[in-house]
């Protein structure tokens, strides 16, 4: 898939251009970037003018994965962004790092967040009267521990401060409970177990 990037803060381009170097096309009119299909488009949350509904509606139909970056993320627009299709939505200038795990998370058919945000998610996701303990059977002991604590919205660094093992190590047991739950993610986790 090819990464397309369009911003109208030229300094965020010049960013993102170092992060993803030439696997990276910058597309710089917006009615340009209306015709994309299936790309990863990373495009800045105040480039979309007063038509912000209606071009996430055509680049998602086109099945873009659109990753919308703002200078000062909150959840609020998070939630919008992600009903109307987005895939993924975060700070314009979060850490290299941060910008492609959520590229190749969405390539790989998952919706990225910064974690807080997501953590405020999963928070608002009501508890269910009966819970399903069955469900957690085929997990190891520590995988239960893990799984309950990702499920009331600790990030993986919280949940590694309170069970004092690292974040790796979180990871690859939030890894090993998705695959055996068959779900991609906390969100995903916390919708199964609230």
């Amino acid at each position: 898939m090819d990464i397309l990037l369009h911003s109208d803060d030229i300094n965020l381009l010049n960013y993102w251009e170092n992060v993803f170097k030439k696997e990276c096309k910058v597309i710089d009119d917006l009615e340009e970037l209306i015709e994309s299909k299936e790309s990863v488009i990373l495009i800045n949350y105040t480039a979309f003018n007063a038509k912000q509904n209606e071009i996430i509606k055509k680049l998602s139909d086109a099945k873009n994965l659109l990753l919308v970056l703002h200078r000062v993320p909150n959840i609020k627009t998070a939630k919008e962004l992600l009903s109307l299709g987005a895939k993924g939505y975060g700070n314009a200038m979060m850490r290299e790092h941060f910008l492609l795990f959520a590229v190749e998370t969405m390539q790989e058919g998952m919706v990225w967040l910064h974690p807080e945000f997501t953590s405020e998610l999963i928070k608002e996701i009501p508890q269910k009267k009966v819970q399903d303990t069955n469900l957690l059977e085929e997990l190891s002991h520590r995988e239960k521990e893990v799984a309950l604590l990702l499920k009331d919205g600790y990030t993986y660094k919280q949940v590694g401060e309170s069970l004092e093992i690292t974040p790796r190590t979180v990871k690859a047991h939030a890894q090993s409970i998705y695959k055996k739950l068959h779900i991609k993610d906390r969100l995903a986790l916390a919708l199964l177990l609230k």
